[in-house]
C-alpha cells in the first residue's frame, strides 16, 4: 500500500531533533469554545451544536452562513495514549471542547482525577498490556497512539530500545485488530523514512512498518514532528558552566523546531478530516539555524555573547558514556545528530515540508528564560 503525504507544504528544508549537552539530554516525545448559532437556527435544526462564529445569538442570519464544527452524527469516541503529556494534554483539551468523547490512557492511577477534570475518561493501564489496550480501544472511532520510554531508562544497560519499542507497537497492532478500529493516528518522528544512518530514530521507521502491516481497511495517519522546543532545556547546564551550547553539529543552516501545542493542533485537525489509506504529515513550528538559536536564547537570558560550539562525534560520545548512558543508545544519539550534517535526516522532510505552526522560537525563548533563571 502506497503512502500519501500531507498537502500543506513550504519551501525551506531542515530538521532538528534531540538537543544534547554532555551534562543533559531530552527526548522529543515524553508530553476555543465556539458559540451556539442563532436561536432561529436551533429551532430549525435541533441536532446542531456549536458554530465557528462570535455573532450575537439574536442576529438573524441563514443557518447556511455558519460553519458547524460538530454535530451529533460527527461526535466521535477517541482514545488518546500518552497520559497528560506535552502533546496528549492539549490534544485532549481540544477534542473535548469540540464535543468528542475522549478516553485517555495513563499508567499512573494518580492521573485519573486530572484527566476527568478535563472532561475525559481515564483508562489506567500500560502500553505493554495488549489485552488492556484492546479493551480500552473497543468501540473507538479513532485511536491516537504513541510510544515512549522514560528518559531514566536510557541509563539501563540491559535495555534493548528497539525491542522495547517494537513490543509496544506490536501491542497496539494487536489491540487495533482485536477491537476492530479502522482509523489510527500514530505519533512518529522526523527520520522515520529510513532505518539506516539516522541513529536512535530508526525505531520510528520500524514502528511505522509494524503498523503498516495492519489490514488495508485500517486507515493510518503517520504524524512526523521535528525536534521539540523543550529539548533546548538540555542546553542549560553547559550554558551555565561554559557560557556555550555544545553539540556535534551546528552552523548557519536552518533547521525546524516544533511546539507540542502545534503538534496537538495539527493532530486534532487531522482527526476530523477524512481518513484514506496511509498518509504522512510532517509538523514544524519554526526554522532557525543553530547559531540563530544561540543568539535568540542568549538575548532572552541576558547573555548576548552566547555561542554554539561544535565538538567531534567522539567527544560527545565520551561525554554521554561518562554520564552512564547505555552505550548503544549513546552511539545512536551521536549518529542521529551526525545524520543532520550529512542530509540523511533532512531528505524526506525537504520533499514534504509542512506549513509552519503558530508558536515561534521567539515565543519559546521567553519560557526558556523563565526556566533558566529558576535553576
Amino acid at each position: 500500500m502506497g503512502l500519501k503525504y500531507g498537502s500543506n507544504k513550504k519551501s525551506k528544508a531542515g530538521v532538528c531533533l534531540w538537543k544534547l549537552s554532555c551534562k543533559g539530554l531530552a527526548h522529543p516525545f515524553l508530553s476555543d469554545v465556539s458559540t451556539f448559532p442563532p436561536i432561529s437556527c436551533l429551532k430549525n435544526n435541533r441536532s446542531s451544536f456549536s458554530a465557528t462564529t462570535t455573532a450575537d445569538l439574536d442576529t438573524p442570519a441563514p443557518c447556511l452562513l455558519y460553519t458547524f464544527v460538530i454535530s451529533k452524527k460527527h461526535k466521535m469516541k477517541i482514545i488518546v495514549t500518552g497520559s497528560l503529556g506535552h502533546i496528549s494534554k492539549p490534544l485532549t483539551i481540544e477534542l473535548v471542547q469540540k464535543g468528542h468523547e475522549v478516553t485517555v490512557i495513563s499508567s499512573n492511577p494518580e492521573r485519573q482525577k486530572d484527566i476527568e477534570a478535563l472532561g475525559a475518561t481515564a483508562a489506567v493501564g500500560t502500553m505493554e498490556d495488549a489485552g488492556f489496550l484492546a479493551a480500552a480501544f473497543a468501540g473507538a472511532n479513532i485511536v491516537y497512539v504513541m510510544e515512549a520510554l522514560g528518559a531514566h531508562r536510557f541509563f539501563d544497560h540491559d535495555l534493548d530500545m528497539n525491542a522495547a519499542i517494537s513490543n509496544i507497537v506490536n501491542n497496539y497492532k494487536q489491540a487495533i485488530e482485536q477491537a476492530g478500529v479502522k482509523k489510527v493516528v500514530h505519533l512518529s518522528s522526523i527520520g522515520a523514512h529510513t532505518g539506516k544512518g539516522n541513529g536512535i530514530l530508526a525505531f520510528h521507521y520500524h514502528a511505522e512498518n509494524i503498523l503498516n502491516k495492519l489490514p488495508a481497511d485500517v486507515a493510518i495517519k503517520f504524524m512526523r514532528p521535528v525536534g521539540f522546543y523543550y529539548n533546548m532545556f538540555a542546553f542549560i547546564p553547559t550554558i551555565k558552566a561554559q557560557d556555550a551550547i555544545i553539540a556535534n553539529y551546528g552552523g548557519d543552516d536552518k533547521e525546524p523546531w516544533v511546539s507540542p501545542l502545534d503538534i496537538a493542533a495539527v493532530i486534532a485537525g487531522e482527526i476530523e478530516k477524512p481518513f484514506e489509506g496511509r498518509q504522512i504529515h510532517y509538523i514544524a513550528s519554526d526554522e532557525v539555524s543553530p547559531n540563530q538559536v544561540a543568539a535568540m536564547l542568549g538575548e532572552a537570558i541576558g547573555k548576548p555573547e552566547l555561542q554554539w560550539i561544535v565538538i567531534p562525534d567522539e567527544q560527545l560520545l565520551n561525554g554521554l558514556l561518562t554520564t552512564g548512558m547505555n552505550p548503544n543508545i549513546a552511539k545512536g544519539m551521536v549518529e542521529m545528530n551526525a545524520s543532520r550534517r550529512g542530509g540523511v535526516l533532512y531528505e524526506d522532510y525537504a520533499r514534504n515540508n509542512p506549513a509552519l505552526g503558530k508558536v515561534k522560537l521567539t515565543d519559546f525563548a521567553k519560557e526558556f528564560a523563565l526556566v533558566f533563571n529558576q535553576k
